[in-house]
C-alpha cells in the first residue's frame, strides 16, 4: 500500500550512567500548578526556520499495489548509518563485518574496525562496546562511584521498578510523559533525525523514542553493561518493537563513539549530575552535533532554602571529587556550561528542584 508521508526537514562521565539517588524531600506541590517555563529567543536562526519547518509531502494513491522497498532509499539509510559510527580513539569512521544493515539484533555478529588506527570493536550479545578500552582482558580503570554504583545488575534491575519513580516524589521530576512532553517540545526543529540517548539507563526513554516514530534512529548509550542488558531484556518482552530503529551502544559520554557533526539530537535524562566531567560530555556532545541539532537534559538544581546553607560551593566540590556526582545550584551555572562548550538559544524549565534545559549548537 502506498502511503501518504508527510516529513519535517531535520533539522556519560568520563563514563556514562544513570541518575543517582536525590536530595532530601524539598516539600510537594502539585506538578501541574507549579511548572514555570523561561525561554530564551527563539531557538532557530530565522533564516533556516523555512528550510526546518516546511512539510514535504509525497503523492499518494488510494489504488491498493504492491510495492517493494526503494532501493535509493534503502541505500540511503545505509550509508547514513555508516557514517555516524567512529573510533572513540581518532573519531575516525568505523566499517563492520556483519549484517550490511546494522541495527538491534545484528550487533551481536559484528565486528567493527577502524580504518585508521586498525583498533576492533566486537558487538555483545545486547549491544556493541564502543569505549576505548573495549575488548581488553586485563587493563582496567578504577571508575568514580556514581558511576561504579549503576553497573550493579541489582541496581538496573531497580532503576524502572521504584527508583526512577522516586525522583517526582523527592525532586520535582513531573513523571514519564510529561518529562517525554517537554522534551519533544524542544526537540521539534530536529525531528525525523537521529537521537542518541546518553545515559540511557535502562532504556525508560530510549524505548519511548524508537516507539514513537519520531526520529529515524535511536542510540541507546550507557557506560553501564548491566543497565543495557535490562533495555535489551525490556525490548524482548515487548511484541511489535521497531528493534531496526534502536541500536544499544556501550560508551563514554566523554569519548563519544560518533563522527563530528553527525547527530541531530541527543538527550540526557537524568544523567548531567552524574557525569564527573560535565564539562567533557557536554563539549564532546557539541562535538558530535550538526549545526542546528539540540542538547535537551535534565537534572535537579538545589536552590531556595538549600541557599541558606554554609559553605555550600567547598561542601559540593568535595562531594564531587568523591563520589563523582555534581550538584548545580543556579540555572545560570548551566547555562555557562553549555555556552562554554560552544552551545547557544540556552533555555529552560523549572518544577522544584526538577528543571530541562535545552541548547543548540550553532548553525553555521
Amino acid at each position: 500500500m502506498v502511503k501518504l508521508a508527510a516529513t519535517v526537514g531535520m533539522g556519560n562521565n568520563l563514563s556514562s550512567v544513570s541518575a543517582p539517588l536525590l536530595p532530601s524531600p524539598l516539600g510537594f506541590n502539585p506538578i501541574r500548578r507549579c511548572f514555570c517555563v523561561v525561554k530564551s529567543s527563539l531557538l532557530i536562526p530565522a533564516r533556516i526556520q523555512g528550510r526546518l519547518f516546511t512539510p514535504k509531502v509525497r503523492a499518494s494513491s488510494a489504488t491498493v499495489v504492491e510495492t517493494k522497498p526503494d532501493p535509493v532509499i534503502d541505500e540511503t539509510k545505509l550509508n547514513i548509518r555508516k557514517n555516524i559510527l567512529a573510533c572513540p580513539i581518532c573519531y575516525e569512521p568505523v566499517i563492520w563485518n556483519g549484517d550490511h544493515v546494522l541495527s538491534l539484533e545484528s550487533v551481536a555478529q559484528c565486528t567493527l574496525q577502524c580504518h585508521s588506527c586498525k583498533k576492533s570493536y566486537y558487538g555483545k550479545d545486547s549491544h556493541l562496546d564502543l569505549t576505548v578500552t573495549g575488548g581488553g582482558k586485563v587493563y582496567g580503570e578504577s571508575m568514580p562511584a556514581s558511576t561504579e554504583l549503576f553497573r550493579f545488575p541489582l541496581v538496573s534491575f531497580l532503576y524502572e521498578r521504584g527508583w526512577r519513580q522516586s525522583f517526582s516524589i523527592w525532586g520535582g521530576f513531573p513523571g514519564l510523559e510529561k518529562e517525554f512532553e517537554l522534551a519533544k517540545n524542544y526537540l521539534k526543529p530536529v525531528l525525523g533525525g537521529n537521537i542518541i540517548d546518553a545515559s540511557c539507563g535502562s532504556g525508560l526513554f530510549s524505548r519511548i523514542f524508537a516507539k514513537s516514530g519520531l526520529f529515524s534512529l535511536v542510540f541507546a548509550l550507557d557506560f553501564s553493561e548491566s543497565m543495557l542488558q535490562q533495555c535489551y531484556d525490556f525490548i524482548k518482552q515487548e511484541d511489535n518493537f521497531p528493534q531496526e530503529n534502536l541500536i544499544l551502544v556501550r560508551a563514554d559520554i566523554s569519548r563519544l563513539p560518533f563522527a563530528s557533526g553527525s547527530i541531530d539530537a541527543v538527550h540526557a535524562g537524568a544523567a548531567l549530575h552524574c557525569w564527573p566531567s560535565p564539562s567533557a560530555a557536554v563539549a564532546e556532545i557539541s562535538r558530535v552535533l550538526k549545526p542546528g541539532g539540540m542538547f535537551v537534559a535534565t537534572t535537579y538544581i538545589l536552590d531556595g532554602p538549600f541557599s541558606y546553607i554554609p559553605l555550600r560551593r567547598p561542601v559540593r566540590q568535595t562531594v564531587a571529587q568523591i563520589s563523582g556526582s555534581h550538584v548545580f545550584l543556579s540555572e545560570k551555572e548551566l547555562e555557562d556550561l553549555c555556552t562554554s562548550c560552544g552551545l547557544v538559544n540556552f533555555t529552560w524549565t523549572r518544577n522544584r528542584a526538577f528543571v530541562m534545559i535545552a541548547a543548540m549548537k550553532p548553525v553555521q
